[in-house]
């Protein structure tokens, strides 16, 4: 399948994971629950619903399908990923971290509300994508369902996507420490793996944990999702220097205003765009022992070097 084709199960993915995320973030109360306060759901919804690609559970559901496992447990799975990288986003918008007015072409939950509210909606979506994943209608194995939560809270924590953002902010000064000018490529590129590439790399490990896959099989769907998740960030990076707002969806330009670390920083222009080529490539190989039952993710591969462009 080329890359067209992975985007319109890209697409597919967006309108599932759409309307279910409607549906869990709906005003009645779960069991369990006490009330949902609407203004905090509304803060919810303003961060969950409306826009995204919606990559995360797309590339959950194929790396699922190469094992034969469709349906409702890799579309909850996808959408407790998303939640996570959802609440993400709320938290990095706020002005103690990125300070952004504009995401996904709308106001930030805390421009849309207020920064309290944009704390607490971070906050409550983080432990809601635990509780989809816990519930046995994701998997009915206890065990799958354990090992899908500590992925995803591994990919998320100190060691993941918090301890990078920490990173990122401490490269910028944030704490009396250097530049990120003077930051070794080695660094970026860990730092960047932690912050953005963690998430992209649990979203394929948990449709390989839904399609038990072998030790080999998931030993080489690892190397693909960490050489995916390195290129996305290097396409991002590229697309902050390079794109329009309206486009990308957010304030461009801001990475070097903010003294961020990037590989663009350090390679410049053409020198990232030959390493995203090169990490393109490496993702591809890792997909070799899957054969033509892998093309849906050598397409995710292909539309993550050249999304927006």
């Amino acid at each position: 399948m080329a890359e067209t084709g992975f985007q319109d199960q890209l697409a597919q993915t967006a309108v599932a994971t759409e309307s279910a995320l409607d549906l869990l973030l709906s005003p009645e109360a779960a069991a369990g629950e006490t009330v949902r306060p609407g203004r905090l759901l509304e803060a919810m919804r303003h961060a969950m619903l409306g826009g995204g690609k919606r990559l995360r559970p797309a590339l959950v559901a194929a790396a699922a399908r190469l094992f034969g496992v469709d349906g409702e447990g890799p579309l909850r799975a996808g959408l407790a990923i998303e939640c996570v990288h959802g609440y993400s986003l709320v938290h990095d918008d706020l002005p103690a971290m990125d300070d952004d007015d504009l995401r996904r072409g709308r106001p930030t939950v805390h421009r849309a509300f207020d920064e309290a509210t944009a704390i607490l909606a971070g906050d409550a979506l983080q432990t809601l994508a635990f509780d989809v994943l816990a519930d046995e209608r994701t998997h009915s194995d206890a065990a799958v369902r354990i090992a899908l939560v500590a992925t995803l809270a591994r990919a998320a924590g100190v060691g993941g996507m918090a301890g990078g953002q920490l990173l990122d902010l401490a490269a910028e000064g944030r704490f009396g420490g250097g530049a990120a000018g003077l930051m070794a490529e080695h660094d970026v590129a860990q730092l960047q793996a932690m912050k953005t590439g963690a998430l992209l790399e649990a979203s394929v490990e948990m449709g390989a944990i839904l399609g038990r896959a072998d030790p080999a099989a998931r030993t080489a769907l690892k190397a693909y999702a960490k050489a995916l998740g390195a290129a996305f960030q290097v396409a991002d990076d590229l697309l902050d220097v390079e794109g329009a707002a309206g486009t990308v969806g957010k304030a461009t330009g801001k990475d070097a205003v903010a003294g961020k670390a990037t590989l663009v920083g350090i390679r410049g222009v053409e020198g990232a765009r030959l390493r995203l080529e090169q990490l393109t490539d490496d993702a591809l190989v890792a997909l070799a022992p899957f054969g033509e039952a892998a093309e849906p993710l050598r397409g995710a591969a292909r539309f993550v070097a050249m999304r927006d462009r």
